[in-house]
Parts: structure tokens; C-alpha cells; sequence
């Protein structure tokens, strides 16, 4: 079934929701916007795509109270290089589509941290490019709960032979 906009709107708002919550240690959270938008990049790359990580990135940035336009920079990058290899990541297998999403998601860590370390910020640590690694490792989870509303039965007629 094809997926309905109310889905992906909600899905963004749990996943900030998610991002916004008070974790112990911020650098091994996933983030859970990343995630949700290279999943929805990758599935419906016609309805999201650069201008949604865009508006994303500046609520996160928002959210959170840090320099304005990192995230925004971020899910952009990520937004266009989901969507470009979209179709290229739907062959592969869950293995293959995790090692995809791991490098979209550090390549999206690894913008948002040029932008504040030319902004004058210091380098946090290695420990930053572990919480990317983290949300990888819950793609086949967040792959199956965002695609449940789409495995909906289709409508039954009882005098349709087929």
C-alpha cells in the first residue's frame, strides 16, 4: 500500500520527540531524525528529500540551542545523497542497506562537526561518531515499525474472484 503523509509527518514528530529527550550522554544517542529521514529519503525519495531535511535541521538546531544551520547543513547532505542512492540501496539485503545508512549517518555527523569546528568549537572526541553507529544498528527496527501502516490489509470484496 502506498504510504500516507500523515505517516511520515508523525514519524518526524516521534523522532523529534526522541532527539529532544534529556540523554545521559549525548554523544552515544542515535539520532533518531537522521535516521528517520535517510529511511524516508531512501523509500519515498519523490516526497522527501532536501528541502524536508532542511526544515528538520533548523527545528533541531532550534530545539536543541546550538549554531544555527549545522543539522540544517547535515540532513541537507544527507537528504541528497539518500536520494541519490536510493535505488541503489533498496537491492541490497539489511546488511548491505545497514552498511549504506552507517555512512550517511557518519557523513552527516562528520558535516554537522565541520560546520562547528569552523565556527571556533573544539574537536568533542571520537566518542561522537559512535552514536551514529548506534542509530545503525536500529535501521532493521526503525525499517519495520515505519513500514507497518504500508502492510495494511487491502480492502476485501467477497464477489471478486480473484
Amino acid at each position: 500500500m502506498p504510504v500516507r503523509t500523515g505517516v511520515i509527518v508523525a514519524s518526524f514528530v516521534g523522532a523529534l520527540i526522541l532527539d529532544f529527550m534529556p540523554w545521559p550522554d549525548v554523544a552515544l544517542a542515535p539520532d533518531f531524525v537522521a535516521l528517520t529521514l535517510a529511511f524516508w529519503c531512501v523509500r519515498q525519495p519523490r516526497r522527501v528529500g532536501l528541502a524536508t531535511g532542511w526544515a528538520l535541521g533548523l527545528l533541531v538546531d532550534a530545539g536543541n540551542g546550538v549554531l544555527l544551520g549545522q543539522h540544517a547543513l547535515a540532513y541537507s547532505v544527507l537528504a541528497f545523497a539518500a536520494v541519490g542512492l536510493s535505488r541503489r540501496i533498496l537491492w541490497f539485503d539489511l546488511w548491505g542497506q545497514m552498511l549504506h545508512v552507517l555512512l550517511l549517518l557518519e557523513g552527516a555527523q562528520g558535516v554537522a562537526l565541520g560546520v562547528r569546528m569552523v565556527a571556533g568549537a573544539e574537536f568533542p572526541g571520537g566518542s561522537l561518531f559512535i552514536g551514529p553507529a548506534i542509530a545503525t544498528l536500529l535501521w532493521p527496527v526503525v525499517s519495520w515499525l515505519l513500514l507497518l501502516p504500508q502492510r495494511r490489509p487491502a480492502l476485501l470484496d467477497e464477489h471478486r474472484p480473484l
